[in-house]
C-alpha cells in the first residue's frame, strides 16, 4: 500500500469507528423519538380509533376540528392561565427562598431538604393530601378561614378558583426544584465581586443583587424559566385526582388522555398531541433567544 493510500485510509478508519461508536446512540434516538414522531404524524391523518380494523386518511381535519373544539380551546386557555400562574411564581419565589436559605450557615440543609420535599413525593399522592386540604368542611384550610369569621371557600367547588388553586400546588411543587438550582448558581458566584460591587459605591444588598447577584444568575435562570415553562404546560396530576377533568377544569394533556383513553379518538389525540408539542416546542425555543441575548457567562 503506498503513501497516499495510507493517508486517505487513516481518517475512513478514524470515521469508520467514530460511526459505529456513535449507532448505538442513534438507534436509541430512533426507537425512542424519531419513529414514534413519525407513527403519530401519521395516525394525526387519519380517523383512526383504538381498536378499530379500518381507517381512513382524513388529512388535516382533525386539526381544523380541534380549533372549533370548545373543548380543546378552554383545556388550551386554561393551561396558558395556569402556566401564567405557575412560572412566575415558581421562578421568583424559588429564587427568594435561595436566597435565604443561601445566607444560612447552620440550618442551610434542614431548609435544603424541608423545600425539596414536594419535589421527592409523588404529585397523585400529594394531590391526595391537597384535596384533604381544601375540603370544605373536614380541611384544615377552611378550617382557619372559618375560624376568622370568614365563609368557608369551595376551592375545588368553585369554577373561577379551580385554576388558581390547582396553580398554587404547582407552585409548591416546583419551588423546591428550583431553588436547588438557584442555590447551586448562587454558590457559583465567586465573593470578590461582591467585594468589588461594595467598593465601587454598591452598598446596600439590594444593590449587590441587582448589579451582580442577578446579571450572574442569567444561565440559571434562562434554565430554570424554560424547565418551568414546560412542567406547567405538563400538568396532568392535579387535574385527574382534584377534579376528575371536570368542566372548567380541562388542561391540554387531559384533553389528550380522554381523547385518546376515554374516548379511543386515537387519530384526534395524536393530533392534539402535536399541536402540544409545538406549543412546547415554540415557547421553549422563543424564550431560550429572548433569554440568550440578557445571559452574562
Amino acid at each position: 500500500m503506498s503513501a497516499l493510500d495510507l493517508a486517505y485510509a487513516r481518517p475512513r478508519r478514524k470515521l469508520n469507528k467514530g460511526v459505529l461508536f456513535a449507532a448505538p446512540a442513534v438507534m436509541l434516538l430512533l426507537a425512542i423519538y424519531i419513529l414514534p414522531l413519525i407513527t403519530l404524524a401519521g395516525f394525526s391523518l387519519t380517523d383512526y380509533q383504538l381498536g378499530a380494523i379500518r381507517w381512513e386518511f382524513v388529512g388535516l381535519s382533525n386539526f381544523t376540528k380541534a380549533f372549533h373544539d370548545p373543548v380543546f380551546l378552554r383545556a388550551f386557555w386554561n393551561t396558558v392561565l395556569y402556566a401564567a400562574i405557575v412560572i412566575p411564581c415558581g421562578i421568583f419565589l424559588a429564587l427568594g427562598v435561595a436566597l435565604l436559605v443561601h445566607g444560612r450557615k447552620r440550618t442551610r440543609g434542614l431548609w435544603e431538604v424541608a423545600y425539596f420535599l414536594p419535589v421527592t413525593a409523588t404529585l397523585v399522592a400529594m394531590a391526595t393530601v391537597w384535596q384533604f386540604l381544601l375540603h370544605p368542611t373536614l380541611g384544615p384550610v377552611n378550617a382557619v378561614i372559618t375560624w376568622a369569621g370568614f365563609d368557608a371557600v369551595q376551592f375545588l367547588g368553585t369554577p373561577w378558583l379551580l385554576i388558581p388553586t390547582m396553580a398554587l400546588i404547582g407552585v409548591w411543587q416546583v419551588v423546591g426544584f428550583n431553588m436547588v438550582l438557584f442555590l447551586a448558581g448562587l454558590t457559583a458566584i465567586p465573593k470578590d465581586l461582591h467585594e468589588a460591587a461594595r467598593l465601587d459605591g454598591a452598598k446596600s444588598p439590594i444593590d449587590r443583587f441587582l448589579t451582580v447577584t442577578w446579571p450572574m444568575l442569567g444561565p440559571t435562570t434562562m434554565f430554570v424559566t424554560v424547565t418551568t415553562s414546560i412542567s406547567a404546560f405538563k400538568v396532568f396530576e392535579t387535574v385527574a385526582v382534584l377534579t376528575k377533568g371536570r368542566a372548567g377544569s380541562e388542561t391540554l394533556l387531559y384533553a389528550l388522555y380522554l381523547e385518546g383513553f376515554d374516548y379511543s379518538n386515537t387519530g384526534y389525540a395524536a393530533a392534539l398531541t402535536l399541536i402540544f408539542l409545538c406549543v412546547v416546542l415554540v415557547l421553549s425555543i422563543g424564550q431560550t433567544l429572548h433569554l440568550e441575548k440578557k445571559v452574562h457567562y
